[in-house]
Protein backbone atom coordinates (compact mmCIF):
# COMPACT_ATOMS: atom_id res chain seq x y z
CA UNK A 1 0.00 0.00 0.00
CA UNK A 2 2.70 2.48 1.02
CA UNK A 3 4.72 1.70 -2.10
CA UNK A 4 1.79 2.57 -4.34
CA UNK A 5 0.91 5.75 -2.45
CA UNK A 6 4.52 6.94 -2.50
CA UNK A 7 4.87 6.16 -6.21
CA UNK A 8 1.78 8.29 -6.89
CA UNK A 9 3.24 11.24 -5.00
CA UNK A 10 1.20 10.86 -1.82
CA UNK A 11 3.10 11.85 1.32
CA UNK A 12 1.91 12.13 4.92
CA UNK A 13 2.08 15.19 7.18
CA UNK A 14 1.81 12.96 10.25
CA UNK A 15 1.68 9.24 10.96
CA UNK A 16 -0.39 7.34 13.53
CA UNK A 17 0.33 3.66 14.00
CA UNK A 18 -0.93 0.83 16.18
CA UNK A 19 0.40 -2.71 16.64
CA UNK A 20 2.45 -3.72 13.57
CA UNK A 21 1.33 -0.40 12.07
CA UNK A 22 3.44 1.27 14.75
CA UNK A 23 6.54 -0.45 13.36
CA UNK A 24 5.74 0.29 9.73
CA UNK A 25 4.56 3.82 10.53
CA UNK A 26 7.73 4.66 12.46
CA UNK A 27 9.93 3.37 9.63
CA UNK A 28 7.96 5.49 7.15
CA UNK A 29 8.24 8.54 9.42
CA UNK A 30 12.02 8.14 9.30
CA UNK A 31 12.22 7.90 5.50
CA UNK A 32 8.94 8.89 3.78
CA UNK A 33 10.29 8.45 0.24
CA UNK A 34 9.76 6.01 -2.61
CA UNK A 35 13.15 4.43 -1.94
CA UNK A 36 12.47 4.32 1.80
CA UNK A 37 9.19 2.48 1.35
CA UNK A 38 10.81 0.09 -1.12
CA UNK A 39 13.46 -0.66 1.50
CA UNK A 40 10.74 -1.37 4.08
CA UNK A 41 9.16 -3.89 1.71
CA UNK A 42 12.54 -5.52 1.17
CA UNK A 43 13.10 -5.80 4.92
CA UNK A 44 9.78 -7.63 5.35
CA UNK A 45 10.58 -9.96 2.45
CA UNK A 46 13.79 -10.96 4.19
CA UNK A 47 12.20 -11.88 7.52
CA UNK A 48 11.16 -15.28 8.79
CA UNK A 49 9.07 -16.29 11.77
CA UNK A 50 12.01 -16.59 14.15
CA UNK A 51 13.03 -12.99 13.44
CA UNK A 52 9.78 -11.78 14.99
CA UNK A 53 8.35 -14.73 16.95
CA UNK A 54 11.42 -16.64 18.22
CA UNK A 55 9.67 -19.54 19.96
CA UNK A 56 12.08 -22.24 21.17
CA UNK A 57 11.98 -25.01 23.75
CA UNK A 58 13.74 -22.59 26.08
CA UNK A 59 11.07 -19.91 25.67
CA UNK A 60 8.34 -22.51 26.14
CA UNK A 61 9.96 -23.70 29.35
CA UNK A 62 10.30 -20.10 30.52
CA UNK A 63 6.63 -19.50 29.78
CA UNK A 64 5.58 -22.53 31.81
CA UNK A 65 7.84 -21.55 34.69
CA UNK A 66 7.26 -17.79 34.83
CA UNK A 67 3.65 -17.86 33.58
CA UNK A 68 3.78 -14.37 32.12
CA UNK A 69 4.93 -14.41 28.49
CA UNK A 70 5.85 -16.77 25.69
CA UNK A 71 8.04 -14.72 23.36
CA UNK A 72 10.85 -12.28 24.24
CA UNK A 73 10.86 -8.78 22.76
CA UNK A 74 14.36 -9.33 21.34
CA UNK A 75 13.24 -9.83 17.72
CA UNK A 76 11.17 -6.64 17.57
CA UNK A 77 13.89 -4.64 19.34
CA UNK A 78 16.49 -5.82 16.83
CA UNK A 79 14.26 -4.76 13.91
CA UNK A 80 13.88 -1.33 15.46
CA UNK A 81 17.57 -0.90 16.27
CA UNK A 82 18.67 -2.13 12.83
CA UNK A 83 16.24 -0.22 10.65
CA UNK A 84 14.73 2.83 12.36
CA UNK A 85 17.26 5.70 12.45
CA UNK A 86 15.76 7.91 15.19
CA UNK A 87 16.13 6.91 18.83
CA UNK A 88 13.35 9.22 20.07
CA UNK A 89 9.93 9.66 18.45
CA UNK A 90 10.21 13.45 18.36
CA UNK A 91 13.27 13.16 16.09
CA UNK A 92 11.41 11.51 13.18
CA UNK A 93 11.29 13.37 9.86
CA UNK A 94 7.49 13.20 9.95
CA UNK A 95 5.60 13.53 13.27
CA UNK A 96 4.71 10.03 14.45
CA UNK A 97 2.26 8.98 17.15
CA UNK A 98 2.32 5.43 18.50
CA UNK A 99 -0.85 3.99 20.04
CA UNK A 100 -0.59 1.53 22.91
CA UNK A 101 -3.05 0.11 25.45
CA UNK A 102 -2.89 0.42 29.22
CA UNK A 103 -3.31 -3.26 30.06
CA UNK A 104 -4.76 -2.38 33.48
CA UNK A 105 -7.44 0.14 32.50
CA UNK A 106 -7.88 -0.70 28.80
CA UNK A 107 -7.36 2.96 27.86
CA UNK A 108 -5.49 4.00 24.73
CA UNK A 109 -2.16 5.65 25.50
CA UNK A 110 -0.61 7.69 22.68
CA UNK A 111 3.16 8.14 22.70
CA UNK A 112 4.52 11.04 20.62
CA UNK A 113 7.89 11.54 22.28
CA UNK A 114 10.40 9.50 24.19
CA UNK A 115 12.24 6.28 23.30
CA UNK A 116 11.21 4.91 19.91
CA UNK A 117 11.98 1.31 20.79
CA UNK A 118 9.93 1.32 23.99
CA UNK A 119 6.90 2.80 22.21
CA UNK A 120 6.96 0.30 19.34
CA UNK A 121 7.70 -2.71 21.56
CA UNK A 122 4.74 -1.75 23.75
CA UNK A 123 2.39 -1.24 20.79
CA UNK A 124 3.28 -4.66 19.36
CA UNK A 125 3.13 -6.55 22.69
CA UNK A 126 0.36 -9.07 22.00
CA UNK A 127 -1.06 -10.14 25.40
CA UNK A 128 -0.14 -13.68 26.35
CA UNK A 129 2.66 -13.80 23.80
CA UNK A 130 4.71 -10.78 24.92
CA UNK A 131 4.92 -9.30 28.39
CA UNK A 132 3.52 -5.76 28.79
CA UNK A 133 6.07 -2.95 28.77
CA UNK A 134 6.55 -0.89 31.93
CA UNK A 135 6.47 2.73 30.78
CA UNK A 136 6.61 5.31 33.55
CA UNK A 137 3.66 4.43 35.80
CA UNK A 138 1.80 2.25 33.28
CA UNK A 139 1.94 -1.24 31.85
CA UNK A 140 1.48 -0.96 28.08
CA UNK A 141 0.51 -3.60 25.54
CA UNK A 142 -0.71 -3.99 21.95
CA UNK A 143 -2.38 -0.85 20.62
CA UNK A 144 -4.84 -2.97 18.63
CA UNK A 145 -6.67 -3.88 21.85
CA UNK A 146 -8.00 -0.36 22.34
CA UNK A 147 -7.57 1.21 18.91
CA UNK A 148 -6.37 -0.90 15.99
CA UNK A 149 -7.07 1.87 13.45
CA UNK A 150 -6.72 5.04 15.52
CA UNK A 151 -8.40 7.56 13.23
CA UNK A 152 -9.56 9.73 16.14
CA UNK A 153 -5.98 10.02 17.37
CA UNK A 154 -5.01 11.46 13.97
CA UNK A 155 -7.91 13.93 14.11
CA UNK A 156 -6.96 15.06 17.63
CA UNK A 157 -3.49 15.83 16.29
CA UNK A 158 -4.90 18.06 13.58
CA UNK A 159 -5.48 15.76 10.62
CA UNK A 160 -8.24 16.87 8.25
CA UNK A 161 -7.62 14.35 5.48
CA UNK A 162 -7.07 10.74 6.46
CA UNK A 163 -5.70 7.86 4.42
CA UNK A 164 -6.37 4.64 6.32
CA UNK A 165 -4.29 1.54 5.58
CA UNK A 166 -6.02 -1.53 7.10
CA UNK A 167 -3.37 -4.23 6.80
CA UNK A 168 -5.40 -7.25 7.82
CA UNK A 169 -8.98 -8.35 7.33
CA UNK A 170 -10.86 -11.61 7.51
CA UNK A 171 -13.38 -11.61 4.69
CA UNK A 172 -16.84 -13.05 5.07
CA UNK A 173 -16.28 -16.73 4.30
CA UNK A 174 -18.62 -19.58 3.47
CA UNK A 175 -17.33 -21.60 6.44
CA UNK A 176 -15.37 -20.89 9.64
CA UNK A 177 -11.58 -20.92 9.39
CA UNK A 178 -9.80 -24.11 10.41
CA UNK A 179 -8.15 -24.10 13.84
CA UNK A 180 -8.60 -22.27 17.13
CA UNK A 181 -6.08 -19.50 16.38
CA UNK A 182 -7.51 -18.87 12.92
CA UNK A 183 -11.03 -18.59 14.34
CA UNK A 184 -9.88 -16.19 17.07
CA UNK A 185 -8.09 -13.96 14.57
CA UNK A 186 -11.06 -14.08 12.21
CA UNK A 187 -13.38 -12.92 15.00
CA UNK A 188 -10.95 -10.18 16.05
CA UNK A 189 -10.53 -8.78 12.55
CA UNK A 190 -14.29 -8.76 11.99
CA UNK A 191 -14.68 -6.77 15.22
CA UNK A 192 -11.93 -4.36 14.18
CA UNK A 193 -13.59 -3.82 10.81
CA UNK A 194 -16.91 -2.93 12.47
CA UNK A 195 -15.15 -0.54 14.86
CA UNK A 196 -13.36 1.16 11.98
CA UNK A 197 -16.59 1.64 10.02
CA UNK A 198 -18.29 3.11 13.08
CA UNK A 199 -15.41 5.49 13.80
CA UNK A 200 -15.23 6.73 10.22
CA UNK A 201 -18.98 7.27 9.93
CA UNK A 202 -18.95 9.41 13.07
CA UNK A 203 -16.00 11.66 12.29
CA UNK A 204 -18.08 14.61 11.16
CA UNK A 205 -18.42 16.43 7.82
CA UNK A 206 -15.20 18.45 8.13
CA UNK A 207 -12.98 15.35 8.05
CA UNK A 208 -12.17 13.80 4.67
CA UNK A 209 -11.14 10.15 4.69
CA UNK A 210 -10.03 7.49 2.26
CA UNK A 211 -9.67 3.79 3.09
CA UNK A 212 -7.29 1.74 0.97
CA UNK A 213 -9.03 -1.59 0.21
CA UNK A 214 -7.52 -4.40 2.30
CA UNK A 215 -6.43 -7.70 0.82
CA UNK A 216 -9.41 -10.02 0.64
CA UNK A 217 -8.97 -12.86 1.22
CA UNK A 218 -5.89 -12.47 3.39
CA UNK A 219 -4.41 -15.93 3.02
CA UNK A 220 -2.21 -17.68 5.56
CA UNK A 221 -1.29 -17.51 9.21
CA UNK A 222 0.12 -14.32 10.77
CA UNK A 223 3.15 -16.44 11.65
CA UNK A 224 3.69 -17.56 8.04
CA UNK A 225 6.27 -15.20 6.53
CA UNK A 226 6.62 -17.31 3.40
CA UNK A 227 3.67 -15.41 1.87
CA UNK A 228 5.12 -11.94 2.46
CA UNK A 229 6.22 -11.32 -1.14
CA UNK A 230 2.84 -12.43 -2.44
CA UNK A 231 0.97 -10.17 -0.02
CA UNK A 232 3.13 -7.18 -0.94
CA UNK A 233 2.68 -7.78 -4.66
CA UNK A 234 -1.09 -8.21 -4.33
CA UNK A 235 -1.40 -5.08 -2.17
CA UNK A 236 0.65 -3.08 -4.68
CA UNK A 237 -1.62 -4.18 -7.54
CA UNK A 238 -4.89 -3.55 -5.69
CA UNK A 239 -3.76 -0.16 -4.36
CA UNK A 240 -2.56 0.94 -7.80
CA UNK A 241 -5.93 -0.03 -9.25
CA UNK A 242 -7.74 1.79 -6.45
CA UNK A 243 -5.76 5.02 -6.96
CA UNK A 244 -6.07 4.88 -10.75
CA UNK A 245 -9.82 4.33 -10.30
CA UNK A 246 -10.08 7.67 -8.47
CA UNK A 247 -9.94 6.11 -5.02
CA UNK A 248 -8.31 9.28 -3.67
CA UNK A 249 -11.02 11.48 -5.17
CA UNK A 250 -14.08 9.67 -3.87
CA UNK A 251 -13.80 8.84 -0.19
CA UNK A 252 -15.80 5.78 0.83
CA UNK A 253 -15.54 2.66 2.93
CA UNK A 254 -14.49 -0.38 0.84
CA UNK A 255 -17.13 -3.06 0.55
CA UNK A 256 -14.71 -5.55 2.15
CA UNK A 257 -15.07 -3.67 5.44
CA UNK A 258 -18.80 -3.07 5.34
CA UNK A 259 -21.25 -5.31 7.23
CA UNK A 260 -22.95 -7.87 5.02
CA UNK A 261 -26.63 -8.76 5.41
CA UNK A 262 -27.65 -12.31 4.61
Amino acid sequence: MLQSLAAHGVTADLVVGSSVGALNGAFYAGDPTVSGVARLAQIWRGLNRNDVFPVTWRTLASFLWRRDFLIPHDGIRKLIDDHIPFRNLEDARVPVHIVTTDIISGDSVVLSEGPTAEAIVASTAIPGAFTPVRYRDRFLADGAISSNTPVRVAVRHGAKRLIVLPTGHACANQAPPVGALANALHALTLLIARQLVNELENLGPDIEYFVVPPLCPLVGSPYDFSRTSDHIARALDTTNAWIEGDGLKEGHIPHELQPHDH
